[in-house]
C-alpha cells in the first residue's frame, strides 16, 4: 500500500489464521471499510510480520498448527514493542477454560466463530482507537520526557519520575565551570533582536554539545553566561581535566563562530573544584541549580578572568598542572577578597595529552 493510501487507512490490521477462507473473509470486510490489511498463516510468521511493523490490532486465530493463538500472544505481550498491541482471539471454542486461557496469555478481547462480521468491524474499530489512543499518549510522554531532560540532568530526572519530591543532594568532588561572552552587550545595541537570539542560540547549543561530549551536565544559562558542571554521578571521574578541556574548546567554539560571523566577541571561563549542594527547586516552574562557596568562587574567578583565558582555582590547578601550563595570580575582587588563582591561556602551550 502507497504511503498516501495508508495515510487514508481506517488503522492497520493482522489477520492470523491457517485457514485461507477464514483469512479472505477478514480480509475483504475489513478492507471494503478501508483498513490496511496483512495476513500470517501461523504464529511464526505473525512475530516476524510484527517485528517489522507493528499493527494497530491483531486478530488471532487459536487453533494453529506449529504455534498456537496462545503460545503466540504470550510472545506478542512478552514483546515491549508490541505489548501494548490489542489482540482479539478468533476462535470456535466457547468455553470458560479456553476464555481464562486467552485472557492469562494476554487477549483484549475475543470473537467466536462463525464470525459475525459487524461483530468484527465494532470490535476492530474499538481497538484501533484504543491503540490511536495509546500511541498519542506515549508520544506525550516521550516529548514531556524530553523536556524533563532539557531541564535536569539524566540521573535527577529518573528520580523525579520515580516520584522523588524532595531532592538534594552533597557532592563533595564536583568541578563547576562559569563562561561569559565578553562583547556580547555591545554587539546587543548594533544587531537586530533576531540576529543577536540567532547568534546566542548558535553559541549556546555548541556549548550543550561540547559540554556533553566532556562528560559534564549543563546547569543552566544566565544572559550571555554559561554554567557547567561535574561529578554528580557516582561513577563520574575527576572532572577537573574534563572542565579545563571543555573551556578550550568552547575558547575554539567561539573564535569558528566570530570568523563565520565577523563579529568580535570574546569569551572568559572560571573553573573551581569542591563541594557543592544541589537539588531541585521551585514546582510549577522547577529548575535544578547549584549552591556553596565552590560555586560563588567559581563565578568569581570567572568575572575576573582575562578575555579568552581559563582561570582555574588552586584546587583544580593541583589536578592537573603536570598537563597545563599555567600561571599564578593573587586577585582582588569587587568586595576587597583576596583570591588566588592560576591563570591557563588556551591559545598558549598545549596540554600533555598522554598526562590527559
Amino acid at each position: 500500500m502507497s504511503t498516501k493510501s495508508r495515510s487514508r487507512s481506517a488503522g492497520y490490521v493482522l489477520v492470523v489464521d491457517d485457514e485461507e477462507v477464514n483469512r479472505t473473509l477478514l480480509c475483504d470486510t475489513l478492507e471494503a471499510r478501508h483498513y490496511e490489511v496483512d495476513q500470517a498463516e501461523h504464529g511464526g510468521d505473525a512475530l516476524a510480520m510484527v517485528a517489522e511493523r507493528v499493527p494497530d490490532v491483531i486478530l488471532l486465530d487459536v487453533m494453529m498448527p506449529r504455534m498456537d493463538g496462545f503460545v503466540t500472544c504470550r510472545e506478542l505481550k512478552r514483546d515491549p514493542r508490541s505489548a501494548h498491541v490489542p489482540v482479539l482471539m478468533v476462535s470456535a471454542l466457547n468455553e470458560r477454560n479456553e476464555r481464562l486461557m486467552g485472557i492469562e496469555a494476554g487477549a483484549n478481547d475475543f470473537l467466536n466463530k462463525p464470525v459475525d462480521l459487524q461483530d468484527v468491524l465494532l470490535r476492530v474499530s474499538n481497538a484501533v482507537y484504543t491503540k490511536k489512543l495509546y500511541d498519542k499518549l506515549q508520544a506525550e510522554q516521550e516529548k514531556s520526557e524530553r523536556l524533563l531532560l532539557n531541564i535536569l540532568p539524566k540521573h535527577i530526572a529518573e528520580r523525579m519520575k520515580a516520584g522523588e519530591t524532595n531532592i538534594a543532594d552533597r557532592y563533595p568532588e564536583a568541578t563547576v565551570l562559569f563562561a561569559d561572552l565578553v562583547g556580547f552587550t555591545n554587539l546587543a545595541a548594533q544587531t537586530s533582536v533576531e540576529e543577536l537570539i540567532a547568534l546566542l542560540n548558535e553559541v549556546f547549543t555548541a556549548f550543550d554539545t561540547l559540554t556533553a561530549r566532556h562528560g559534564l551536565e549543563k546547569i543552566k544559562t544566565i544572559g550571555d553566561a554559561y554554567m557547567a558542571v561535574g561529578g554528580l554521578t557516582p561513577d563520574a571521574p575527576d572532572c577537573a581535566m574534563a572542565a579545563i578541556s571543555l573551556g578550550m574548546d568552547m575558547h575554539t567554539e567561539v573564535e569558528r563562530i566570530n570568523s563565520q560571523h565577523n563579529t568580535s566577541i570574546r569569551l572568559r571561563v572560571g573553573i573551581n573544584h569542591g563541594t557543592v549542594i544541589a537539588g531541585v527547586i521551585g514546582k510549577s516552574k522547577f529548575s535544578y541549580d547549584l549552591w556553596g562557596d565552590t560555586v560563588n568562587i567559581a563565578s568569581r574567578l570567572e568575572s575576573l578572568a582575562k578575555p579568552g583565558t581559563i582561570q582555574i582555582s588552586p584546587s583544580v590547578y593541583e589536578r592537573v598542572k603536570e598537563s597545563f601550563p599555567c600561571e599564578r595570580h593573587n586577585l582582588t575582587d569587587k568586595n576587597g577578597h583576596q583570591i588566588t588563582s592560576f591563570l591557563f591561556r588556551p591559545g598558549g602551550i598545549q596540554p600533555d595529552r598522554k598526562a590527559a
